[in-house]
């Protein structure tokens, strides 16, 4: 039974097989799909009912697979949650079946908006870093989609603000390493998603890092109080909360005066006792030609050896009686005792404990 189809090799044109063979519809040069007014054959005839609904079906199939497509390339197609919690479950139960994995509980927590408060903002981008370093590859496809929309909206809004650039950029360098290698690599471990996804990305977050490195900071020129308008006594007592070195070495270079106040040795020195214990001093002691200890080059030198301590406004929190992640509403909870999610203990205040970036990721390493 001779049918009408369309042949890969000449789009545009009508073919009919026949017992003989293929052969062109000459007199139609149309777009299959669409009417022709010269074309002499009955395709309504050639085609049994049968055939023409299969060929509809073909059709209705590819129309919706190319709107699939469609949507899986488009950026702006999130799959975010709005809930504040997610209960973390290691293993099956009589009331539940399975396990929540780091990329579930990155799906469904709210990052998105944590990232828009100036309390979160940090931990957010702490967590993001510790993600690209080690566990880029254990997320699924929808968790990689939101991660890399959520350092999208991280980097526009750098760029708006110009709120912690350093911070990003550490974040950018580590995770443009492990895409480097990554690629290079590919084969020796398991990808979600085609190489050429992952070179996009690559691209990507090379154009973010070169949109940051031209980044300008526009000056005041409004009139307004500005720094440097502030007494000295004020402006030690700025530098003296800061509980990251990088940030103090890099407001001195603002003016003279903050590079005098920066170099402060009882300045680093409260910042070394803060972060290290004494005997990490002794291991790493510098002293200078007078016999003085050099405390702003000591706690460089001991930051690549030890931790330092984290700060945050604001963390996730994590329920021991009710195994639930969440995050906190400080105003809910004043107002209306709201604990950020339904707990069942008398005394729930008791059970919360604050989760540090790389405890969220240790919570899910089975």
């Amino acid at each position: 039974m001779p049918f009408l189809g369309q042949d890969w090799r000449s789009p545009g044109w009508s073919w009919i097989k026949t017992e003989d063979g293929w052969k062109r519809c000459d007199s139609c040069s149309r777009e299959l799909g669409r009417e022709s007014d010269q074309c002499n054959i009955s395709h309504n005839i050639i085609l049994n009912s049968e055939d023409e609904e299969i060929f509809n079906e073909e059709q209705e199939y590819a129309s919706k697979k190319r709107k699939k497509d469609h949507f899986r390339n488009d950026t702006n197609a999130q799959s975010f949650y709005r809930e504040k919690w997610i209960y973390v479950h290691k293993e099956s139960t009589k009331e539940r079946h399975g396990y929540c994995t780091l990329g579930e509980a990155f799906n469904r927590l709210d990052f998105s908006s944590a990232i828009q408060d100036i309390r979160r903002f940090n931990y957010v981008v702490k967590l993001l870093q510790l993600i690209a370093k080690s566990q880029l590859t254990s997320l699924s496809g929808v968790a990689q989609k939101n991660y890399f929309n959520i350092l999208d909206k991280i980097v526009q809004k750098v760029l708006d603000d110009h709120h912690n650039p350093r911070l990003i950029k550490d974040l950018l360098q580590d995770l443009s390493s492990t895409l480097c290698i990554l690629i290079r690599g590919v084969g020796k471990s398991v990808l979600v998603g085609n190489i050429n996804i992952w070179i996009c990305r690559l691209e990507t977050v090379l154009t973010w890092q070169q949109q940051l490195q031209n980044l300008q900071m526009s000056k005041q020129v409004d009139g307004r109080l500005t720094l440097s308008d502030l007494p000295l006594h004020m402006l030690n007592n700025i530098l003296y909360r800061f509980s990251d070195g990088w940030d103090i070495v890099t407001l001195g270079q603002v003016t003279p005066t903050l590079y005098m106040l920066s170099e402060d040795r009882r300045l680093w020195k409260r910042l070394c006792q803060y972060h290290f214990a004494e005997k990490q001093f002794c291991r790493h002691l510098i002293l200078s030609e007078k016999g003085h200890i050099e405390w702003k080059l000591m706690y460089f030198a001991l930051q690549k050896c030890y931790p330092t301590k984290e700060q945050y406004g604001d963390t996730l929190h994590f329920c021991r009686h009710c195994s639930i992640l969440f995050w906190k509403d400080y105003h809910l909870a004043l107002l209306f005792k709201d604990s950020g999610h339904p707990c069942t203990a008398a005394d729930p205040d008791s059970c919360f404990t604050p989760v540090s970036p790389q405890h969220f990721i240790d919570l899910f390493k089975f």
